[in-house]
């Protein structure tokens, strides 16, 4: 579970690609208490002068209480072969199962990030922003079908201030 630092510019990978079609999770926390989601609804740019990661988050999510505390959070990518533990934890809380048990994924915490050791690509994130989504601005109305419960996401920016690479 060695990694080095890198410059983003140097991760190869699309970030479509690495969001979109492979997803990510999301972890924020510290060794007392911490969560893990997976992400697909995101991306990184560039933001005020800052290379940043955003997310989407909807309220109810466990990590969304972990991500407003903490004020920072990681986005641990994987190869083709964690699809399974993805969608593992995709689909249950941190509430109600242990999902590093259960998905056998290894937390590491270093200097109050927590992120996953079998990732291949890790963003460490000071969040920057936060904003809750407001229906006001969707200017297709067809959005708003996505919110039948009135849940609206947390969009969530934070400023990588470290990109590890496994080695």
């Amino acid at each position: 579970m060695a990694f080095k630092e890198i410059d983003i510019r140097q991760v190869a990978q699309s970030a479509v690609k690495l969001i979109n079609d492979d997803w990510a999770l999301v972890s924020a926390g510290d060794e007392t208490a911490w969560n893990m989601m997976t992400v697909s609804w995101g991306g990184i740019g560039e933001l005020w002068g800052r290379d940043v990661f955003y997310l989407f988050v909807r309220p109810q999510r466990y990590t969304h209480e972990f991500l407003l505390k903490h004020g920072c959070f990681t986005v641990s990518m994987f190869d083709g072969g964690f699809k399974k533990e993805m969608s593992f934890c995709g689909s249950k809380s941190g509430r109600d199962v242990d999902k590093a048990a259960a998905t056998g994924l290894t937390p590491v915490f270093d200097n109050g990030f927590v992120y996953l050791g079998q990732a291949q690509t890790v963003l460490l994130c000071k969040t920057i922003a936060t904003q809750k989504l407001d229906p006001a601005g969707f200017l297709d109305a067809s959005i708003e079908e996505n919110y039948s419960s009135g849940d609206y996401h947390t969009v969530f920016v934070g400023e990588i201030v470290k990109t590890l690479k496994k080695i």
